[in-house]
């Protein structure tokens, strides 16, 4: 899903289609309320749902979104607990934390004081 993301961004494409799961929904509405991506819709129906993915840039053209890359990987997870969640580029970028109280960005978990592990860094 990230990398669909990221080579819609680098082909400037208005939208991009990712097949549907619940956390691939879930990890899109935290980059929406974070205002990475304009708007997520969900089209189709059982199990041939597809999330089309509105891409946000900037007056001149260029992405919101410079740098997105997964951290946790199924070879190597990686758990922060909430001592260690830190802001990402000085506030300007986001990890995104799945913890028991669903996926949140990084200024939730601190908020809630939930740690979990760490999907990836977007800035």
């Amino acid at each position: 899903m990230l990398t669909t993301i990221r080579n819609g961004l680098a082909v400037k494409k208005e939208t991009v289609s990712i097949p549907y799961t619940k956390i691939k929904a879930d990890i899109l509405n935290v980059l929406e309320k974070e205002k990475f991506i304009k708007k997520l819709e969900i089209k189709g129906k059982k199990n041939k749902k597809i999330i089309e993915v509105t891409l946000v840039y900037d007056n001149d053209g260029s992405p919101t979104i410079h740098h997105i890359q997964k951290i946790s990987k199924p070879s190597r997870r990686i758990y922060a607990p909430v001592k260690k969640i830190y802001p990402v580029q000085y506030g300007k970028g986001l990890w995104i934390v799945s913890t028991p109280r669903g996926i949140l960005s990084d200024k939730e978990a601190r908020k809630e004081k939930v740690g979990g592990e760490v999907i990836c860094e977007i800035w």
